[in-house]
């Protein structure tokens, strides 16, 4: 079985509802508070490549 994934690219279906971080190391942070959305393009001119989820939003809430 694949490991669990834990990156999407821009474009991807947002897995889970929260606050996910792009890959280049300069803080830029993508909220998000629904599920099913499509991920973002990184912002202008940064150099990352892909999101990974940095806090899960909280069910019911």
């Amino acid at each position: 079985m694949d490991e669990e994934k834990t990156s999407w690219h821009p474009g991807e279906i947002v897995p889970a509802s929260g606050i996910y971080e792009c890959d280049c190391g300069a803080g830029h942070h993508w909220s998000t508070d629904v599920k099913g959305h499509r991920f973002p393009p990184l912002p202008a001119g940064c150099p990352g490549g892909s999101w990974s989820l940095k806090t899960e939003a909280h069910p019911g809430t």
